[in-house]
């Protein structure tokens, strides 16, 4: 059940705007003035306001910090040249959201109070947009457990919160990976394809021992038999092998990417051979070794397309082709680019304006 309140709105006093340059601000650590808040309670969402971003109080039991109900989403709001609002996909955010949701025993958001939240917070902050070629502003919705009691259950309220900050390229140079073959990210019949706050936090302590070895991030494997590549880091992995676009298949560990989705539909547009299946090491070194691995780069919301250049296993670094001799990863970066920013039919129907 679902309220039928409208969404009450209070604005900031003075917007902080203009302290910043939008187009040149640290990834995630600059807020824009507005949040949505909707809250979940005696078994219904209530429609929730729009308020000044800001700290709230926070109970030491709350259910999130001792159980980990807390779950969120990645998503993006492009300027045009005109000075529009394009979203990319959230309705796919929307519906992950809620898978999310219900592995982790959550109440799934209505779409009215997800998109209706999103419109009008994107309404009142669309100064905070950068209009640069890279620029976006970065969207994060989230739902935490508010239950304020110590006690093992799922719990009986909750807050979905929409926050918002401008963003440029997360990687501003390509980078280097490590295998990991030793620590995992998912399991079967687990979490992994959720987007849920366990996730990222188990994956920070093997991520620090690759940076510590020189490498930005790592490649997870299975967790059977480490022989399977699944994601890079916070991304969903993919490689060009003898012109064909080959990324492991989605499953129970491994996160349905939007932007994954979106390279596969362009890649299959363009007349592109592409496979989504199981991606043993080996047979990537292999190419490796045959000169047949062309490409490898990771997608995702915050990172779009991050170049791989170079994949260390066993002590010992691959170095793949540079960038300037690539043909698919950075014609797909600029076409995604295109799309988001209007610039060239929407042929998929990706693309919803702010209203």
């Amino acid at each position: 059940m679902t309220s039928t309140e409208p969404i009450k709105i209070q604005k900031i006093a003075k917007s902080r705007v203009g302290e910043y340059d939008v187009n040149n601000v640290p990834f995630g650590k600059v807020f824009s003035d507005h949040m949505f808040v909707a809250e979940y309670k005696d078994g219904k969402w209530h429609q929730g306001a729009i308020m000044p971003y800001q700290d709230v109080p926070m109970s030491l039991a709350l259910s999130a910090l001792h159980y980990g109900q807390a779950i969120f989403e990645g998503m993006k709001a492009y300027k045009t040249s005109s000075g529009e609002i394009n979203l990319f996909r959230p309705l796919d955010n929307f519906k992950r959201l809620n898978i999310s949701a219900v592995r982790m025993a959550m109440p799934e958001v209505p779409e009215e109070i997800f998109m209706g939240g999103l419109n009008e917070l994107l309404k009142l902050d669309k100064a905070w947009v950068p209009d640069s070629e890279t620029g976006s502003l970065y969207i994060r919705p989230f739902m935490i457990a508010t239950d304020e009691a110590i006690g093992v259950k799922a719990s009986d309220t909750y807050k979905f919160i929409i926050i918002t900050c401008p963003a440029g390229k997360y990687y501003s140079e390509p980078i280097k990976v490590m295998v990991e073959t030793n620590y995992f990210r998912a399991v079967e019949g687990g979490v992994g394809f959720t987007k849920c706050a366990g996730n990222y936090g188990r994956s920070l302590f093997p991520t620090k021992l690759a940076q510590q070895k020189g490498y930005q991030q790592v490649i997870w494997t299975d967790a059977k038999t480490h022989s399977y590549v699944e994601e890079s880091g916070t991304m969903n992995l993919m490689f060009v092998i003898d012109n064909i676009l080959i990324t492991p298949a989605t499953s129970d560990t491994i996160l349905a990417g939007v932007t994954r989705d979106s390279v596969i539909q362009l890649a299959r547009d363009w007349g592109m051979m592409v496979e989504e299946r199981k991606v043993s090491i080996k047979e990537i070194f292999d190419a490796h070794k045959n000169g047949k691995l062309q490409e490898a780069f990771g997608v995702g919301t915050a990172a779009t397309i991050a170049h791989i250049v170079t994949i260390g296993f066993e002590g010992k670094d691959y170095e793949l082709p540079p960038i300037e001799q690539r043909k698919f990863s950075p014609k797909i970066d600029q076409a995604l680019r295109d799309i988001r920013k209007g610039r060239v039919e929407d042929k998929f129907r990706w693309i919803i304006k702010v209203a």
